[in-house]
This record gives structure tokens, C-alpha cells and sequence, in this order.
């Protein structure tokens, strides 16, 4: 167990097919690692999460789902592509056994094409978290959402976490989190997000988003600010996560075209 990377998802059956596209990602650009899987779902039926565990079997890895009590969070706001259980993952240090203190959170619309150990090992100091901006060029966004949020802290992207789960036991609760969600409510574009700087980010440490939450619909930003070193070659020898979050453009198409025969590979295994 403590020679195994954990690896936590929150999702519901909607995001099961991505989530097997990402984890066998991961299976083939690990091949000297093990991994235990933390699942937190309000309501994933029986035969699918049985479907998930062969795969899972499969690789040699541990499946632990956690499936929490439906009250919980109840009126938080959600969208169709934020359900619910987006929130738990900011709380699972509460859900998660106590023996974990470490853990690395992914989104399930993730593609892993370099190791993850570097990420894994990354020395949090008094850091809680390790996650990346999403920046572009300009770094206007980190501007507006500083005056929208009210702090003077960079915006994180919450779509890859390390976490330190002795620290998130420490500071993170459910009641700062529903006080947030019961003040500002629809204000909250990407409520989890958002309620993760709001809350937190002075609690942040950033890591470089081109290696490990490389935001697959700014390629030519990423081309551009790096003066053209950052090609798609580039990105296939270095970065290790890749992040098709938001809707696709022609710099996410650039980067999937590049990645098609991988991601056939995996979608027909």
C-alpha cells in the first residue's frame, strides 16, 4: 500500500467512459508504478462500477469506491457538466481513511502521456495543495477573477490537485463551504473552483501547468509564450498531464490530432 500512488476521481456514471480512458492513459505511461483508485460517487450503479473494477483488476491496481450519503451537500449549486459530486474531492480529507496523507486528484477528462512520480514527489513544504494556473499569454484571467473573488491570490485550476490530506483535515470544512455556496451562490461560475480560491488558494502551491495540467485548448498560447520551444514535440516529450477541459479549438485540435494514434489505442482496448 505505501509503495502505491493514490489516485482520487469524484464523478458520477456520466464520466465512467473518460475516467477508463484516463486511468488505461495512465497504465501505459507508468509502467513502474502501482496505483490505488479512490472513487467518491453519490450514486454509481453496481454493474458499472463491477465493469470499472475489471479494468482496474486488469492492471494490477486497487479499486476503493466511496459512496457517500445523498443529503450531503444537498443544495449545492450544480450544473449539467458540474454535478455534484465535483465538491467531494474538496473534502476528501474527511472521506478518505485516515492512514492517506497524500493524494493525487485527476479529472476524468485527462489524458496521462509522461510519469506522474515527479508530480507525486513534489515537496509541499507548508503548502496544502499543488495545482497549476491556467494563464494564456496576458494572465488577464488570474486579474479578473481577483477582483471578482476578492483576493490577491493567483487562480487555480482544480482539474489536477496533490493533495495534503493532513493539512486539507486541518483547514478545509463543510461549513466554510456551505457558508460560501449559501453567499454567493450563481455567482460562482466553476463553483467548486471557485470556492477552492476563494477559500484556499493562499494555501496553494503552484507547479508548472505545462508539464502537469497542460491546457489543451491554448496550444498557441503555450507556442507563443514560449517563444515557439514549446511545439508539439515539446509537449510529447515533456508535459505529463494533459487537460481537454471547456470546449475544444484549433489549439486543442492541434494537440489531439498529434495524440490520435494513442487515443485510439485506448479508446479501442
Amino acid at each position: 500500500m505505501a509503495d502505491k500512488l493514490d489516485i482520487l476521481v469524484t464523478l458520477d456514471e456520466n464520466y465512467l467512459n473518460p475516467l477508463k480512458v484516463m486511468l488505461t492513459s495512465i497504465y501505459f505511461n507508468n509502467p513502474n508504478e502501482s496505483f490505488n483508485i479512490w472513487l467518491i460517487h453519490e450514486i454509481i450503479p453496481k454493474e458499472k462500477l463491477d465493469n470499472l473494477r475489471k479494468l482496474i483488476d486488469f492492471f494490477h491496481w486497487e479499486l476503493n469506491d466511496i459512496k457517500i450519503d445523498n443529503n450531503l451537500l444537498k443544495d449545492a449549486p450544480t450544473k449539467k457538466q458540474y454535478p455534484k459530486e465535483m465538491y467531494f474531492r474538496l473534502l476528501s480529507g474527511e472521506i478518505i481513511p485516515k492512514n492517506i496523507n497524500k493524494i493525487l486528484y485527476l479529472d476524468p477528462d485527462i489524458l496521462v502521456i509522461n510519469p506522474l512520480i515527479d508530480l507525486w514527489n513534489t515537496d509541499l513544504n507548508d503548502y496544502m495543495i499543488a495545482a497549476s494556473t491556467h494563464t494564456g499569454i496576458t494572465d488577464i484571467t488570474t486579474e479578473i477573477n481577483k477582483i471578482r473573488l476578492g483576493n490577491d491570490n493567483k487562480y487555480y485550476n482544480s482539474g489536477v490537485m496533490l493533495m495534503d490530506l493532513r493539512k486539507t483535515r486541518e483547514v478545509i470544512n463543510l461549513k466554510d463551504i456551505t457558508n460560501t455556496i449559501n453567499k454567493y451562490g450563481n455567482q460562482l461560475l466553476l463553483p467548486d473552483q471557485d470556492i477552492l480560491n476563494y477559500l484556499y488558494s493562499q494555501y496553494i502551491k503552484e507547479v508548472a501547468e505545462e508539464i502537469w495540467n497542460y491546457d489543451t485548448r491554448k496550444y498557441l498560447s503555450y507556442f507563443t509564450r514560449s517563444l515557439g520551444e514549446h511545439s508539439l514535440q515539446w509537449v510529447m516529450e515533456n508535459t505529463s498531464i494533459l487537460h481537454f477541459c471547456g470546449r475544444p479549438n484549433l489549439g486543442s485540435q492541434k494537440v489531439t490530432v498529434g495524440l490520435l494514434p494513442c487515443i485510439l489505442i485506448i479508446n479501442n482496448y
